[in-house]
């Protein structure tokens, strides 16, 4: 069978296969005939290390991952060195394998530069729109209105305007891509990051997990300035001093550029005995720890970015039937539906009273566990955001 064409993904912050979106989108169009190449940084700490391999069909290739970035220079730097080492290997790519698509992920949106290069060789340009630069720059703390805000701005607009076809996570990306974007409602569709059940299975709860406690409570993701690990810990520290609950342990598994920030945080507020953070953890570990867990928590708070995003973690605890605390935001309230319990947004004395409603409520804990399971199950699993994506790629190819 000839394939319908070879593909080339690009995405610079987070590595491959890790990035578990990045890596869908991958797999699938491998199993539906088109050749899928990847370029990504590599790991840090020795994490997919491999500059060059093939895993499940998908040749990856990866180039040394740039230092943490800080500040308007460090940015910069990180976006010309990703950019640069992404083009030299692109130019590898395309004498080795070929290239059809350029499918291109942000953050940056620097990578509309070789979309139109290669455009000019009749080839397509997709735009995978994963975050709102502009807005998850002032989440971080930069000024909205400034000169990288703008600079932001126009990167986006250029991208949009190189791009064949856009690829939304949710409605609210598909709003900016019409408005901001100028883009054509039928040049974009919406392609949810759903959980790939094969990776996440339910094993059997071990309750020594909870280290002698009662319960047991987990977060799951990156931990960047923006993600809302720091409003956890105080909402801890609320649970147990204010509210005097000595009941619950608590797991944060994940990495990222805030995780020392936040160990130290932890120590600070006293938590040592109660809460563990111990970076990225393998799906192995992460399968027991949520099988585990009794509740599970997202502290993103509201920001313009948080609001219009959707967040991964949200969809991987309903995977596991485990109902959620979360702070009331837009797509976080159309993932969960009725899985999570809602608190005032950035309220930490509210997210540490609605994780005691929750563990005092064995039966409110099961309904919500159960519809959240359900939900994920019957519309929001990978194998629903299949059909877009490959609709996206025959309308880019056309």
């Amino acid at each position: 069978m000839v394939s319908p064409g070879k593909v080339l993904i690009v995405v610079q912050n987070l590595p491959v296969p890790f990035d578990r979106r990045v890596w869908l989108e991958a797999t699938t169009l491998q199993q539906n005939g088109y050749r899928v190449s990847v370029i990504s940084p590599k790991g840090r700490k020795g994490t997919y290390a491999a500059g060059h391999e093939v895993i499940e069909g998908v040749t990856i290739c990866r180039y040394p991952a740039p230092p943490d970035a800080s500040g308007f220079l460090g940015y910069v730097f990180e976006f010309i060195y990703c950019w640069l080492f992404t083009a030299i290997l692109m130019l590898r790519v395309l004498r080795d394998q070929g290239v059809d698509v350029l499918h291109a992920c942000n953050p940056p949106e620097t990578f509309f530069v070789l979309g139109r290069l290669l455009k000019l060789f009749g080839k397509r340009f997709i735009f995978d729109h994963h975050d709102l630069s502009p807005e998850m720059y002032v989440a971080k703390g930069g000024r909205k209105g400034g000169m990288l805000y703008a600079g932001l701005l126009w990167m986006e607009r250029m991208t949009f305007a190189a791009a064949d076809v856009v690829i939304a996570p949710n409605e609210s990306h598909r709003e900016i891509a019409l408005r901001r974007g100028q883009v054509s409602a039928d040049r974009i569709f919406i392609v949810r990051s759903g959980p790939d059940f094969q990776r996440l299975r339910q094993v059997p709860a071990e309750p020594d997990l909870k280290q002698g406690r009662r319960f047991l409570a987990c977060y799951l993701g990156e931990m960047c300035p923006q993600d809302g690990v720091d409003y956890l810990l105080r909402a801890i520290q609320h649970y147990l001093v204010a509210l005097n609950r000595k009941d619950a342990h608590f797991v944060l598994m994940g990495g990222g550029p805030a995780l020392g920030d936040l160990r130290r945080l932890k120590q600070e507020l006293g938590l040592d005995a109660w809460v563990d953070m111990p970076g990225r953890v393998s799906d192995h570990d992460l399968c027991r720890y949520l099988s585990t867990a009794d509740v599970c928590l997202d502290p993103d708070p509201y920001t313009e970015w948080s609001d219009r995003s959707t967040m991964n973690k949200i969809m991987e605890y309903m995977a596991f039937g485990k109902p959620i605390v979360a702070f009331r935001l837009r797509e976080n309230a159309f993932s969960a539906g009725e899985a999570a319990l809602m608190v005032e947004p950035n309220n930490i004395e509210a997210f540490a009273e609605g994780v005691a409603c929750l563990l005092d409520d064995t039966g409110l804990r099961a309904g919500m566990g159960e519809a959240g399971r359900k939900r994920v199950v019957e519309k929001l699993a990978w194998t629903f955001s299949q059909p877009p994506l490959l609709e996206a790629y025959r309308t880019a190819l056309a």
